[in-house]
């Protein structure tokens, strides 16, 4: 049956619904909304909202800023993509990697990591209003991987400095780690212990999660009751672990003593709803906005990284729409730069999610945290929180890609060692250098394309890739070298079979091999073109161009006698 279409008013003009159900994916599944997707958005909302409120306080830590504004930084995203979310599962927050880039923006200045933020949205409303998402097409697999495995372990050497209860250790990854080593005998026994079990006890709880089997509605309740705890349990392993630290530590306090570094007072209550400074005051004066955005190249960098670095995240489930749209709404109450996260996006799945809506759920969680338990977080050990992070982290770290790499192709190690090497010296500069290097080997392969020639009576010449102007010289040096070294010279049919596009360069190249041969008496044919550049090639009206459907009526056309009617081998050419 066809689908019904559009609604006609009594004036005769379109219901304007469906253009509003395309620009508000809301409005797709609320109307069919049901209590059973409801209790599964539920407990899929507090699922995510467990593990993002630890998440958040620890990764304001990697940012450099108070740890309010890892919570300011949660739940925008929630509610802006409940709204104009497709997918499911996503979930936008703070992650250890843009917290790391905003940790070399934002210079522990909370004014310069939210106009960071707006400025980011805007980036990204702008890639997506002139069509440049393209761009991101061009960050190669190797340069993600190389950056997401030296930012999992620049983020674990910094979070080291908490486990061992260190004070005063520069960011810097080459400083950080001598100074750490400098410094081994300060190391605070409390927190060393506390940290270390806190990841023994978050590796356990990761591996039981990972073998936990499916429960069925066929077992008896007793089972699925401790299967539900033993779930609960491993899902929300952040807020569990935190959650015990933070009573250890408070018994410690009650009893007199404290051998945990804490967290500290948090500010109680809802950011202010307010336009981002686009200046700042200081003891020396202020600061006006074009001063603060010189930070500058780097801008254009946390714009576009959450985008092209986490891509099955951001780049394909989270449209850049709402992306940008979190962004500039949350540069409004105190965030920081937000994208997709891998972690919280599989608690979701896993939890049975239905709709968008359990991001209302996990935001609602988020709120109350700031408004009622910000007093409670002052118990919690900065060991704990740094078990949260490396914890996270440490998966990222992708040891098997540069086996793949050495076994698949080992010119794609260049990009990523590049990139992975120059990293631990500053973000930026990997991210760049591996862009750099990845393009000169694309424009390499570009210039020099493979072509294939085959000696006979004829020459035949077929390049495997399409022609563009950088591959002009590299086409005749191949066409010259042998069809006039040869002895005697021969004449040349050029197969086009696999080339889909070419431009005036190629053209002007082709039109002085045509004049070079003809210098010599010898011909050159093209067979086999495909239709976009046999148009080119007519319309350049090229002198003495010939054309045939295929190389034996090219062949048969310039005299080769294998190539005539009844007569040699198909292919002699």
């Amino acid at each position: 049956m066809a689908a019904p279409g559009p609604r006609q008013s009594s004036g005769g003009c379109p219901c304007p619904w469906p253009a509003a159900r395309r620009r508000l994916p809301v409005l797709r599944w609320l109307p069919r909304y049901s209590l059973a997707w409801l209790r599964l958005d539920l407990v899929a909302g507090l699922s995510v909202g467990l593990t993002v409120v630890p998440q958040a306080l620890a990764y304001a830590e990697v940012a450099g800023l108070p740890p309010e504004y890892g919570l300011y930084s949660s739940f925008m995203g929630c509610f802006v993509y409940c709204f104009l979310g497709t997918a499911k599962d996503v979930t936008l927050g703070p992650t250890a990697i843009m917290s790391l880039l905003v940790s070399s923006y934002a210079f522990h200045e909370p004014v310069y990591a939210i106009l960071l933020t707006f400025l980011s949205g805007c980036i990204q409303l702008a890639m997506g209003l002139l069509h440049l998402g393209f761009l991101l097409d061009f960050i190669s697999c190797p340069v993600i991987k190389g950056f997401t495995s030296a930012a999992s372990i620049t983020i674990s050497f910094n979070q080291i400095k908490n486990i061992l209860g260190l004070r005063g250790i520069p960011r810097q990854f080459f400083l950080q780690v001598f100074e750490m080593l400098r410094r081994i005998g300060e190391t605070r026994v409390g927190d060393a212990v506390l940290g270390l079990a806190c990841l023994a006890l978050l590796a356990g709880l990761r591996a039981m999660k990972s073998r936990l089997p499916q429960a069925t509605r066929v077992e008896s309740l007793p089972v699925r009751v401790s299967y539900l705890i033993v779930w609960t349990t491993t899902t929300a392993r952040n807020a569990v672990v935190v959650l015990s630290a933070g009573l250890v530590a408070y018994s410690f306090q009650v009893m007199g003593s404290q051998p945990f570094t804490l967290t500290g007072s948090i500010p109680q209550g809802l950011p202010a709803f307010r336009l981002p400074h686009f200046s700042m005051v200081t003891p020396n004066g202020t600061v006006p906005f074009q001063s603060m955005v010189e930070v500058g190249a780097r801008l254009a960098g946390t714009g576009w990284a959450p985008l092209g670095l986490t891509p099955a995240v951001s780049g394909s489930l989270c449209s850049r729409r709402r992306l940008c749209f979190a962004n500039i709404l949350g540069s409004f109450v105190s965030s920081y730069p937000i994208t997709g996260s891998f972690g919280r996006t599989a608690v979701n799945a896993q939890s049975g999610v239905c709709t968008p809506a359990g991001g209302l759920i996990t935001g609602a969680l988020v709120l109350l945290s700031l408004a009622y338990l910000t007093s409670l977080f002052y118990y919690i050990p900065k060991a704990a929180l740094a078990a949260v992070i490396i914890s996270a982290v440490v998966p990222m770290f992708d040891a098997g890609i540069f086996r793949t790499l050495w076994r698949v192709k080992r010119l794609d190690l260049v990009p990523l060692c590049v990139t992975f090497l120059l990293c631990f010296w500053e973000i930026q500069y990997g991210i760049m250098a591996g862009m750099l290097v990845s393009g000169i080997l694309l424009l390499y392969s570009i210039a020099r394309p493979p072509i294939k020639v085959s000696d006979g009576d004829m020459l035949l010449v077929q390049p495997w890739s399409s022609l563009h102007f950088p591959a002009v010289e590299c086409l005749r040096d191949a066409v010259c070298s042998h069809a006039l070294t040869a002895s005697p010279p021969r004449s040349v049919i050029l197969d086009c079979c696999h080339i889909s596009s070419i431009d005036y360069t190629v053209v002007v190249g082709l039109a002085e091999l045509l004049q070079e041969l003809h210098k010599h008496g010898l011909s050159l044919a093209f067979c086999r073109l495909q239709d976009p550049v046999l148009q080119v090639l007519l319309s350049a009206d090229l002198e003495g161009f010939q054309h045939f459907p295929s190389w034996e009526e090219a062949g048969e056309a310039l005299g080769c006698p294998w190539c005539s009617p009844g007569v040699g081998t198909p292919g002699c050419c």
